[in-house]
């Protein structure tokens, strides 16, 4: 993937297949992607804080003005992050059970 940092802010104009991903109207961050763009596919962060491809099509880019860009890139960076702990904890846990559950069997076999 040729993903590079970030591209800019774009609002969804469709979302046709895609309504639990993508809310109309809403603002998101595109990454630059040159491999999705050639293929007519856009790199946009998207309601899980996780980068996906969409169409191109569905989204129109704009420009923020100055006083939103910074306070726009701070939410999606922490709802990034916070997309970024839920998915380690969720792991974490995962683990605990499997040990919690080796044990418990380990136990019962001795």
């Amino acid at each position: 993937m040729n993903t590079e940092h970030d591209f800019g802010a774009v609002v969804c104009v469709a979302n046709e297949g895609n309504e639990a991903s993508l809310q109309l109207w809403k603002i998101y961050l595109a990454l630059r992607d040159a491999d999705a763009k050639s293929e007519g596919f856009l790199r946009v962060i998207d309601e899980s804080g996780e980068d996906y491809l969409f169409p191109e099509e569905n989204f129109v880019p704009i420009t923020l003005p100055t006083e939103a860009r910074k306070p726009f890139e701070r939410a999606v960076r922490e709802q990034r992050r916070s997309a970024s702990k839920s998915a380690t904890s969720s792991s974490i846990a995962r683990l605990s059970r499997a040990k919690t559950t080796r044990k418990r069997r380990a136990m019962r076999g001795a």
